[in-house]
């Protein structure tokens, strides 16, 4: 048995011991204080960068079903503005059917006053229906001009005097050119120049709604239409938009799936085509009837957009639980796990403390020697 005091190699080890508990014991105390199992990069280098890429996910989510929700109320309030104007023209087609009957004819006076009122009356919802400050009635998601147009529609008072009185826009593709043209037979193409996809109406002297449904384009004409002009050189031409508007990111990436587009229908008397009821005319009746049929349109589309957001909030819910649930096994702490851990820790550091005392107190044997 040998005597050293310059190195106590006893002491050394136990120390050693004692220090590596303690940081085992100071880690857990971290995890079981914060509840993660990363809390620095040195925990788990890979794991820590896969859990920020799901964090940041869960928080864009969080953010697109915000998104969804605003979006749902945005439609409720063009909904509920759609709702009045489809009851005026209830009661429009109610004051027109009494007004073209002879039985009426000392009231037509009191009938075209109230039809007047009605018209004005649409046309307050359709400028006073607004969201956060957007107007939603006067056409949302479309500039209210097109942009690279020919022909008749290359402005405003080119189509007055080809009599046309409004071209609306509900599911325009952005920057996407739609010719126009009319055959012999008076039959109007309208071809979608990017996927070469056309539709055909049958069109008609005087005013008509022509309705692209699948296109997402109105044309709207006055009763001026067509008398002077043949009908193919009034509706020759082309139509590009620029769509800035009604574009909800319900996702976290820039690309189509994250994105849900919906475009309000203007409902103003002239969008509906009909400005010109006075209530008292037989033809204000098929107007009427027209506009009835396009303004149930508008609703079904908001409608459908409404149910499409619920089902986008819906898979969303999804999404942030489940991406939770993997960022929780990858970053949360086993409580119990580390709870056991820490008391071996611990137990281990108070053992190692005992123990470097006794190596420290082994040297002082020497001094028996050093008495003589």
């Amino acid at each position: 048995m040998s005597f050293r005091i310059q190195n106590n190699i006893a002491a050394l080890n136990a120390q050693n011991s004692m220090q590596v508990s303690q940081t085992a014991m100071e880690k857990s105390l971290a995890r079981l204080s914060s509840g993660y199992r990363i809390n620095s990069a040195k925990d788990d280098a890979a794991g820590l960068s896969v859990s920020s890429g799901l964090r940041a996910d869960i928080a864009s989510y969080k953010v697109a079903q915000r998104n969804a929700s605003e979006a749902n109320s945005l439609l409720q309030v063009a909904e509920g503005g759609y709702d009045q104007i489809s009851n005026i023209l209830t009661r429009l087609k109610e004051l027109t059917t009494q007004g073209t009957s002879a039985n009426a004819s000392n009231n037509a006076g009191d009938i075209q006053n109230e039809v007047g009122t009605l018209l004005a009356e649409i046309d307050r919802i359709a400028d006073a229906t607004k969201y956060n400050g957007t107007s939603l009635l006067s056409g949302y998601g479309v500039t209210a001009d097109a942009v690279g147009t020919t022909g008749v529609y290359d402005t405003a008072v080119t189509m007055a005097a080809a009599g046309i009185t409004k071209v609306s826009t509900n599911g325009v593709t952005d920057q996407v050119t739609y010719t126009l043209s009319v055959d012999a037979d008076d039959t109007l193409t309208l071809t979608n120049d990017a996927d070469n996809t056309s539709e055909t109406l049958d069109v008609a002297v005087g005013a008509q709604t022509l309705k692209f449904a699948d296109q997402g384009i109105t044309i709207t004409t006055s009763a001026d239409f067509g008398g002077t002009t043949a009908i193919g050189n009034e509706l020759d031409g082309t139509l590009k938009y620029d769509v800035n508007g009604g574009t909800f990111m319900v996702g976290n990436a820039n690309d189509a799936e994250s994105k849900i587009t919906v475009n309000i229908d203007a409902v103003s008397a002239a969008d509906l085509g009909i400005d010109t009821v006075t209530g008292t005319a037989l033809g204000d009746l098929t107007l009427i009837n027209t506009a009835i049929e396009n303004l149930a349109s508008s609703r079904g589309e908001i409608g459908a957009a409404q149910n499409q957001l619920g089902y986008a909030m819906a898979n969303l819910s999804t999404s942030i639980e489940n991406i939770t649930a993997a960022d929780s096994a990858i970053r949360d702490v086993d409580m119990a796990a580390e709870m056991t851990a820490f008391t071996k820790n611990q137990i281990l550091v108070q053992a190692g403390t005992a123990m470097l005392a006794q190596a420290n107190a082994a040297p002082q044997q020497i001094l028996t020697l050093l008495k003589g």
